[in-house]
This record gives C-alpha cells, structure tokens and sequence, in this order.
C-alpha cells in the first residue's frame, strides 16, 4: 500500500482489531470526519473498510483509522504503558467485569456458608463452583451491556472472546486470596475487600494491553 496515493472513487482498507457492530462506527466515524469522503462501509467480520471518497489521501484515512486504535495492513499506533484515557477505560471495563465475577463467586460461597451448611462439599468443590458461577455471571452482564450496542448474539460473542482471560485470571486471584487469608471458601469483612482490590488489580494492565494495542473495548 503506497501512501503516496490518494484514494480514487471505491477503495478496500484492511483493518484489524474491530470485534463487534460498535468497532465498525468507531471506524467508520474516524474515516467520515475526514474531509473528502463521501461514504464508509466497515465490517469487523471481514476486517475491511470500503471507502468513496474524492481523492483523499490514503495516509489521511490510515492515521485516523490508527488513531480510533485499530490496525491498517497490520499496522497500529506505537505501543506504550503511559495513556491516561486508555488506563482509565480499561478501569471501566475491569470494574464491570469485577462487579459480574463478585456476583456469581461471592454469592456461591455465602450459600455455602450461611444456607447450605451441611452440603458435605469440600472447600476446593465450592471455589470451583465459585468460579465457575462467577465466570457466568460476568459474562451474562458483559452480554447484557454490550447488547444494547449490538444485540444478543454479537453481544455474547465478545464477551466471550473479549473478556474471557481477564475473567478468568480475576477469578483465580480472587479464589487464591481467599484460599490464602480465610483458607478458602469463607467470606469475612476484612477479607473481601482485599480480594476485590486483588481481582481488580490482577487483569487490569491486560485490558490495558489488550485495549491500547488491538483496538478500543466494546463496552
């Protein structure tokens, strides 16, 4: 792709990082803000963005697509620890997901410990179910935010391929504080909010990471 050339009548852009409906605007806003374009097709299934312009130049439309945070031929803005806005999203987005996890894990282990107190189930069956539990109720209210961006179906989509590894790892520190302060499966009020604070800490500079490099978050 020469930068050199500017775009004449119909041209096909790659662009990596897009996920879901919401991705497409983003891009599709960067690209119709610039001056010279008349229309923008974006698909984040086939990872391109047809654009009619008036001969704008293809650099121009390149950086603002780099800029809105997603990739052109593979190539993206420089990646680094120090943007302020990104860290604050992917605080948003790692709250939304602690508030999902906390949900179905805490609310499994006080079962346990407050109604179902003669289960029989050993310490390590109950924080699996914990983890478990919290795992789909945080995807159930990924899902549920996203989809009012995009519907159901594309909203559970990308929480499941979005969101799965920083539920997972907020999961396995949250249960691992647990295990190591109360020795597992046991709620108390000096306990929790050391294991909140540990699974929010713990996926944050991945969101950060996964949002700065590959494009911004759906949510």
């Amino acid at each position: 792709m020469d930068g050199s050339v500017s775009i004449s009548d119909t041209s096909t852009i790659n662009v990596g990082g897009m996920t879901c409906k919401s991705c497409e605007n983003t891009v599709r806003d960067a690209i119709i803000s610039i001056e010279g374009v008349i229309s923008a097709m974006v698909s984040h299934q086939d990872s391109t963005a047809i654009v009619n312009s008036n001969g704008t130049s293809l650099d121009l439309i390149s950086a603002a697509i780099r800029n809105s945070g997603y990739t052109v031929d593979g190539l993206g803005l420089d990646f680094n620890w120090s943007d302020l806005s990104v860290w604050k999203q992917s605080a948003r987005n790692t709250m939304w997901c602690l508030i999902g996890c906390s949900i179905g894990d805490f609310g499994t282990i006080a079962a346990f410990q407050f109604v179902f107190t003669d289960s029989g189930w050993s310490t390590l069956s109950i924080m699996t179910l914990a983890i478990i539990n919290g795992l789909l109720t945080s995807i159930a209210l990924e899902t549920l935010i996203m989809s009012k961006q995009m519907g159901l179906y594309e909203g559970f989509k990308v929480a499941i391929g979005m969101s799965f590894i920083s539920m997972v790892a907020m999961e396995s520190s949250m249960n691992i504080t647990d295990y190591l302060m109360t020795g597992g499966a046991m709620l108390t009020w000096w306990a929790i909010p050391i294991m909140l604070f540990v699974g929010f800490i713990t996926p944050w500079p991945y969101n950060y990471w996964r949002l700065k490099k590959f494009g911004r978050a759906c949510h």
